[in-house]
């Protein structure tokens, strides 16, 4: 099985030592290729059993006792491959902090609130357009110490499974006109050409009426709209 290369004049580097914990990740050697095994690109990857009816929705899929706090948004985008042909049956998880910036880790420490009925997690399978869609609440900017005033800018964590259980894409998408991605090393890394890639766009047909600005985040598989993804 042959796989079209990264195109890596899009992808941020493996060093970019203002996102300081780069410095201690990177490879300081050659990266040796490693084949897969029959059983890595053959094997189940998952199954359909395992979303369930609300898995998309962030905003039900952990209450306990009311409402999760913060902006109701709704992100919705298609998931395709280099030559623009939706990939149906993806699974697309996400991740992210709560309204006030925080997120339900025991590693992380930072002095806002957490929501009990906002988990920060969930996923859907792409239909056969490619399409996605997630109801969530707009996450919150927080300190991470990568320097005295460093605040990480609203985002969204994405990861996509391909047809190999070795195959995925994690990534992270940003919203419109947040100041603080002028600063955040993470995006600034990527070379500036392609950083719009990562950010989402505003968009009133998503939107829902009384309920729920929409954002839209397409996601793009190899070639040169590749979406940049996360070099950990």
């Amino acid at each position: 099985m042959t796989q079209n290369k990264r195109d890596w004049a899009i992808q941020p580097p493996y060093l970019y030592p203002e996102y300081k914990s780069t410095v201690l990740r990177a490879p300081t050697k050659p990266l040796i290729p490693l084949k897969h095994t029959l059983s890595e690109l053959t094997g189940p990857v998952f199954g359909h059993d395992a979303i369930r009816k609300y898995d998309n929705d962030l905003t039900l899929n952990a209450r306990k006792n009311g409402e999760p706090l913060g902006e109701r948004i709704v992100v919705a985008g298609t998931v395709t491959d280099v030559n623009g042909k939706p990939i149906p049956n993806t699974l697309v998880e996400i991740w992210q902090a709560n309204a006030a910036g925080r997120y339900i880790h025991k590693v992380d420490q930072h002095d806002a609130p957490l929501d009990p009925n906002f988990l920060g997690a969930g996923r859907c399978l792409t239909d056969s357009e490619g399409n996605y869609k997630f109801y969530t609440i707009k996450p919150g900017a927080y300190p991470w110490g990568n320097h005295p005033k460093a605040f990480r800018p609203n985002h969204i964590h994405f990861s996509l499974f391909g047809n190999q259980i070795t195959s995925r894409l994690v990534t992270q998408m940003y919203f419109p006109g947040d100041p603080l991605m002028d600063y955040d090393p993470v995006l600034q890394g990527v070379p500036e050409k392609y950083r719009h890639l990562l950010i989402s766009k505003f968009n009133l047909d998503i939107t829902e009426s009384d309920f729920a600005l929409g954002f839209q985040f397409d996601i793009v598989l190899r070639g040169n709209r590749e979406t940049p993804f996360e070099n950990k």
